[in-house]
């Protein structure tokens, strides 16, 4: 198969053509040329008005189910909604059942996706079953392949464990990523607190939840002196919490979650179980600290903190909803149709594209002659209604359905 696409703006910072405008060729699935009016016989050209050309998407801690909760997605449907969404790599947490705590599950992941087009790199539990009770087969998941290490949405509260987490992954210089959530202080809460949450009359999970852990971690971190990825920080206090921990040297890594970037904790007042996703939307305040710490690189990367729930789940009255959304097949757009005054396209690409894979220590892909061909087309100024036949996952749980969205996916190679 060959592909030669015309005019497109190639937005990839480690590639020489960066932000300039050429055909691209590729062949047999390797980059073949780049270069201004190529004159070339090919199978498919596209030629399209305001398209760009990136290296693939990358997802850290996507919940792919599988196995255990394939009824909610499994690895494939997971890596056709990736596709769909622009993502050629998701790091994957544990959260299954069995949850990922061996050898032989992080070798389930690789040998069942050896084949797929999507790279899933397996992120192992800390503790048995991600219970936060009793260390699991750190070194062994190592060797087996799995890229850090973590209990997912379960993040580690016990202090001794936190220490010997990262104690352990230093002869390798392995990554653990933790959840920012002390649960003692959330108080089986709902959404933020706030004056909202009094409003609707509904149980409030305060910011000092997230601030206590991302303080003992950091802590933790200092004493250590090993590699730690904060997962998905949502308050302003976090921003700088980790920025003022990057002063001093510590190898600390964070993300956010796209919706965190998108909604306040007020665009619940409809009670849209949809949008009830943890961490919880926080208010304007903090959603101005997450967008400057993106652009002042205090945050590293954007995810989608793809969450699949199944309508007995997530279908239910507020209270009893669960927390989450799936994203990976719409967080590109919403990102492009709701934040590009605030967020340029290169500093979205970086920081779904190559950041994750630079905090994983990955390969990341190259937009270069005789590189292999892992990229993705779209059009920013295209616009589209994200309907609900449209979604791939096998779960529906997502706030964009019948929404306009602007950032196509045209193609991914």
């Amino acid at each position: 198969m060959s592909v030669l696409i015309k005019k497109c703006t190639i937005v990839d910072k480690n590639s020489s053509h960066h932000k300039t405008v050429k055909d691209v060729f590729i062949e047999k699935g390797i980059i073949k040329k780049i270069a201004k009016d190529l004159d070339v016989k090919a199978k498919r050209i596209i030629q399209e008005k305001d398209t760009y050309l990136s290296i693939g998407f990358a997802d850290l801690g996507t919940q792919v189910c599988d196995p255990g909760f394939e009824y909610r997605e499994d690895l494939e449907s997971v890596s056709q909604a990736a596709l769909a969404g622009g993502y050629t790599a998701i790091a994957c947490f544990p959260n299954s059942s069995p949850a990922v705590h061996n050898k032989s599950q992080v070798q389930y992941i690789l040998n069942k996706t050896q084949n797929n087009k999507v790279d899933f790199f397996p992120i192992g539990a800390i503790t048995l079953e991600t219970q936060g009770k009793d260390l699991s087969e750190i070194y062994d998941m190592h060797h087996a392949g799995a890229i850090a290490f973590s209990d997912g949405k379960n993040g580690i509260s016990d202090n001794g464990m936190m220490i010997r987490a990262l104690q352990y992954v230093l002869p390798f210089n392995g990554l653990v990523i933790n959840n920012p959530l002390d649960k003692s202080s959330s108080h089986n809460g709902q959404m933020h607190e706030g004056l909202t949450s009094t409003q609707m009359g509904t149980s409030g999970i305060p910011s000092v939840a997230e601030e206590l852990m991302v303080s003992r971690d950091l802590q933790v971190l200092e004493y250590t002196q090993s590699r730690l990825h904060i997962h998905n920080i949502s308050t302003a206090n976090s921003v700088e919490l980790i920025k003022k921990a990057k002063k001093k040297g510590l190898e600390v890594t964070c993300s956010v979650a796209a919706l965190n970037l998108i909604f306040e904790d007020k665009d619940l007042s409809d009670f849209n179980s949809n949008l009830k996703v943890m961490p919880p939307l926080r208010e304007n305040s903090d959603v101005k600290a997450l967008i400057k710490g993106l652009k002042d690189g205090t945050i590293d990367c954007i995810t989608t903190n793809h969450t699949p729930w199944d309508i007995e789940h997530k279908d239910l009255e507020f209270a009893y909803a669960e927390f989450g959304a799936i994203g990976l097949q719409t967080t590109f757009s919403a990102l492009i149709h709701y934040l590009s005054k605030d967020l340029s396209i290169e500093l979205i690409i970086d920081k779904i594209a190559q950041s994750p894979r630079e905090i994983l220590k990955v390969k990341t892909p190259i937009l270069e002659e005789n590189q292999v061909a892992n990229c993705v087309l779209f059009n920013i100024n295209q616009s589209f209604t994200f309907s609900k036949d449209m979604i791939v996952s096998k779960s529906h749980n997502s706030p964009f359905i019948n929404k306009e969205l602007k950032g196509e996916i045209i193609s991914v190679f």
